[in-house]
């Protein structure tokens, strides 16, 4: 990306966050029809601002520092979304970090990663990235996806999907304890598995100077803030149409939590066209982790303060698709080079998910 495209670039994205929050404050006064288009079109805005933005703190910090600026910042603020909702929705919305964890969890790992594999392949046939890094958080990923959704369903002090209060406090402890552990060897100790290995096909500018990054980081936030909340405020328009569809409700959810995680979805589909795939591995897996090693800790903590109920055991459709998906990544990443046949293979999942979701 020349200079000069990324100052011309730099106006609207330096105005469009606060416009998106204009958008989502005004929207409460206009009729049914003129909010929903506003809301749509701020949110539009603020998903391609957010991912400006990103960029130019990970151009500032470098790899892999950038990516996990990116894919906390989604995630803290997807907790938020969650608590909020949890301390409003009473008993009926026991489920909801479950539901919104594995959505997430089968977007990114299907469906965002095999976009990056398929586009990538396409454009440069063959790409490759550090499997040592790689390795690492499908291990951590698969110690977490199956502690968290699974288990709960087999363990015999009180009926699943629940878990007791020591078992819950268990289960957020190790979360958090195993996600900083994996934070720590990706940005400290073993630094080198996740950086790119093939070099980037953009012609190299300057990092931004710090008070960019610091405006930028300022920026990426408010964006955030307002894709979580435009999400929400559409989140009515997309359960009347889920229910005139006849579809069941955690099409909803896979919905909220598609939007929510545009930004980086984006961010990492550009990194894949650029070939840096190792970038874009980095943002999918480590969101992925981040969606399971922050908020089963902060629901479990809401659950335990609060005593409120929360179920985190996967039904038996949803255990089956989950563990094929773990299974699939660890073929398909398991080698350090991926062609268009291991992205093929990780969108027919997603189609199966998205499928099974609409016709259970």
């Amino acid at each position: 990306m020349s200079s000069s495209k990324t100052a011309k670039l730099g106006h609207w994205t330096m105005y469009m966050p606060i416009l998106a929050l204009v958008a989502f404050g005004v929207a409460g006064f206009l009729p049914n029809g003129a909010a929903l288009t506003l809301c749509a079109a701020a949110l539009a805005g603020a998903v391609f601002s957010a991912v400006h933005h990103a960029e130019t703190v990970a151009h500032k910090v470098g790899e892999p520092f950038g990516t996990l600026v990116l894919a906390v910042a989604v995630t803290i603020i997807e907790v938020a979304l969650i608590v909020s909702v949890m301390l409003s929705g009473g008993p009926d919305k026991a489920g909801l970090a479950r539901d919104t964890v594995f959505a997430a969890i089968m977007i990114v790992s299907t469906g965002i990663v095999g976009l990056c594999l398929l586009f990538g392949g396409v454009r440069h046939h063959t790409q490759g990235f550090h499997v040592e890094g790689a390795s690492a958080a499908l291990a951590v990923l698969c110690a977490l996806s199956v502690l968290t959704l699974v288990l709960p369903n087999y363990t015999s002090s009180v009926l699943g999907p629940g878990l007791t209060a020591s078992q819950l406090a268990f289960e957020g402890m190790i979360s958090l304890v195993l996600y900083l552990v994996f934070v720590f060897v990706q940005t400290i100790s073993h630094r080198d598995y996740f950086l790119a290995k093939a070099p980037s096909e953009e012609v190299h500018v300057p990092p931004p100077s710090r008070r960019t990054a610091v405006l930028s980081l300022g920026l990426l936030v408010v964006a955030l803030v307002a894709v979580v909340g435009l999400a929400k405020k559409l989140s009515p328009a997309v359960e009347q149409a889920v229910a005139v569809a006849g579809a069941p409700k955690a099409v909803v959810g896979i919905v909220i939590a598609a939007l929510v995680l545009l930004p980086e979805g984006l961010a990492a589909l550009r990194a894949a066209r650029a070939n840096k795939l190792q970038t874009s591995l980095n943002l999918a897996l480590g969101s992925a982790l981040a969606s399971i090693g922050l908020t089963i800790p902060t629901v479990a903590a809401v659950s335990l303060v609060l005593d409120q109920q929360i179920e985190l055991g996967l039904a038996p459709k949803e255990t089956v698709l989950l563990a094929v998906t773990l299974l699939v990544g660890v073929i398909t990443l398991g080698t350090g080079r991926t062609t268009v046949l291991q992205g093929a293979v990780h969108l027919v999942l997603f189609a199966a998910f998205l499928f099974l979701a609409i016709v259970p």
